[in-house]
């Protein structure tokens, strides 16, 4: 379905797709990407500053709660060291079985003492007075890769570990905590099977030697995180949404008065004035009467469209003019063609009550008038002149020079004189007063009927392809002479030939070796030459034909550059023998 036109909107329409509203929904996309990517921006750095608080608050816990079991009335290290003894005792068969009645029965005797009881107690207050979900005792198996618990105050049946079960955990994290220099924060996030994603800190308790019992670990739910991230992101959001449509309303009116509504009101002047030309009403200032005081383009266009209609009346008028004289000249160029073509021989066959010869000749301008032309008469019953020449330049000078050579040549080859002696006398004719220094080339050949004696002379034109009976077409490379027009003491060569029946002569101008195609690569005479002899059978008329099909076959839709020229006669004995 075809776009509809402004014209063709309604009003509806034209403020869905008015300047005013691409300019909001412009503005407004805009802010909607800025606004992301300032969310995406201020929620990760929300985000992290976020995880690495509630990281800082986990690993002080986990140290206040090391330095209160260390320093307290209870024994860690001796409770470490009981469950990691009875741990490491059993075999993987008897670890297999954590979680059960039976496995936790091998650590029930640690859990009825007195320090047992002193650090859950302690483990339960420091869970409850913090931000976090588990303070606890644990040991690291980095063999094994498995957290092996000691105490945990966890309520929750579900989720909680009594002493001695453990469960499996990244080597990478095993090894993080296991091989900590002391420096900095000691945590890992990683993702547990009963807690989801945690973030686990930790300190580790060690003995009089040095050597790592186990460590008091804080956990901290990943979702604490999120949910204080969502919540951010959400007024975020909201905030950005509120500035984002006031401020492309506010963009959006400050377009419509500052660049629409002038840019409508010179658009209504242009429609006026385009109405007003129908009915040519054009001394009015439209323009000029917007008054548009934008200061920008906008104001600088309706100053130029103001002068522009106040001298398009005078451009209209030379206009009118101009266009009446380039009729007046079109129709006299199309008389001239008419004229032109009707000094050529046009109507075939040539001599329909002549037998012994048969020939046709064709010339298409490449403007309305050309300065090809060809030629051909009777001097008299035995004697045929055949003429091809081609005038230097194109359009109308070349076609008045072409008919002075054309009249100056038939009448010279009425007179009998010889071939050399006619191009001479024409040579001489005009190269006189030739103020213009213009030149033709032509290619004068006298056939005597009754013997085929051809006599030819050749003034600087294209070689003739000659066809002898039976054979091919052939250049016929008779030596020049030069152009006429050139210089008035030249005197031109005679060359003659026999022709016998079934011969053809093919004259033609540069214009067919020399038509390009679009990528201005030429014919030829190659080309040409297959043209030719692509029906040697073929008549006069066919052989201009073929060639004319090859040419066009080669050139396609590339522009005519010369005029072009084609005479075939073919030679059929006296009598028609």
């Amino acid at each position: 379905m075809p776009i509809k036109s402004i014209r063709d909107m309604t009003a509806r329409e034209k403020r869905r797709h008015s300047l005013a509203a691409k300019v909001f929904n412009a503005t407004l996309l805009n802010c909607i990407i800025i606004s992301v990517v300032a969310l995406l921006i201020g929620l990760s750095i929300y985000t992290y500053n976020l995880g690495m608080k509630l990281v800082s608050n986990s690993f002080a816990i986990a140290r206040n709660t090391y330095t209160s079991a260390v320093h307290g009335q209870a024994d860690p290290i001796k409770l470490a060291r009981e469950v990691m003894q009875i741990y490491t005792g059993l075999s993987e068969e008897e670890l297999a079985g954590t979680g059960t009645e039976e496995y936790r029965a091998r650590f029930a005797h640690l859990t009825d003492t007195d320090d047992f009881r002193t650090l859950l107690d302690m483990l339960k207050r420091f869970t409850e007075n913090s931000d976090v979900d588990d303070v606890y005792l644990a040991m690291f198996d980095g063999e094994r890769g498995a957290l092996v618990y000691f105490v945990d105050p966890d309520t929750d049946e579900k989720t909680r570990f009594y002493t001695g079960e453990w469960e499996y955990v990244e080597s990478r994290e095993a090894e993080r905590f296991l091989s900590w220099d002391g420096n900095g924060e000691l945590y890992d996030i990683s993702r547990t099977q009963k807690y989801g994603w945690l973030c686990t800190s930790g300190v580790p308790i060690e003995d009089e030697s040095g050597e790592i019992a186990g460590f008091v670990l804080c956990d901290v739910s990943v979702a604490t995180v999120l949910y204080s991230a969502r919540r951010f992101a959400l007024l975020f959001t909201v905030t950005l949404l509120v500035n984002t449509a006031i401020i492309s309303f506010i963009g959006a009116k400050r377009m419509q008065k500052g660049v629409t509504d002038p840019i409508n009101k010179i658009a209504d002047a242009c429609t006026s004035y385009m109405e007003d030309k129908k009915t040519h009403e054009l001394g009015k200032d439209r323009f000029a009467m917007l008054n548009i005081q934008t200061g920008d383009e906008i104001e600088n266009l309706s100053l130029v469209l103001a002068d522009m209609e106040r001298d398009m009346q005078d451009y209209v008028d030379d206009l009118t003019k101009v266009t009446a004289e380039k009729e007046r000249i079109n129709t006299e160029l199309d008389m001239a063609s008419k004229i032109q073509a009707a000094m050529l021989p046009h109507i075939f066959p040539a001599y329909p009550d002549r037998s012994e010869f048969d020939l046709y000749a064709s010339m298409e301008p490449a403007k309305e008038v050309g300065g090809d032309f060809y030629d051909f008469f009777l001097i008299d019953d035995d004697h045929l002149c055949l003429v091809m020449a081609d005038v230097s330049g194109k359009g109308v000078p070349a076609a008045l020079f072409m008919m002075v050579t054309k009249v100056v040549l038939q009448s010279c080859a009425m007179l009998g004189r010889s071939v050399s002696d006619i191009l001479n006398k024409t040579n001489q004719a005009l190269c006189k007063d030739n103020q213009m220094q213009m030149f033709v080339t032509v290619w004068l050949g006298v056939l005597e009927i009754s013997t085929g004696r051809l006599t030819t002379a050749n003034a600087g034109h294209e070689y003739p392809a000659l066809r002898k009976a039976g054979g091919s077409f052939k250049l016929w490379k008779e030596k020049h002479g030069f152009v006429i027009g050139g210089f008035d003491d030249e005197i031109y060569e005679e060359h003659v030939t026999y022709l016998a029946p079934g011969d053809k002569l093919f004259l033609y101008t540069d214009g067919v070796p020399e038509a390009m195609d679009a990528r201005r690569h030429l014919f030829g005479t190659d080309r040409m030459l297959t043209a030719l002899n692509k029906d040697t059978s073929a008549s006069a008329h066919s052989v201009l034909i073929n060639v004319r099909s090859a040419v066009n076959a080669f050139v396609k839709e590339a522009e005519q550059y010369d005029d072009l020229t084609m005479l075939c006669m073919e030679y059929k004995g006296p009598e028609g023998a």
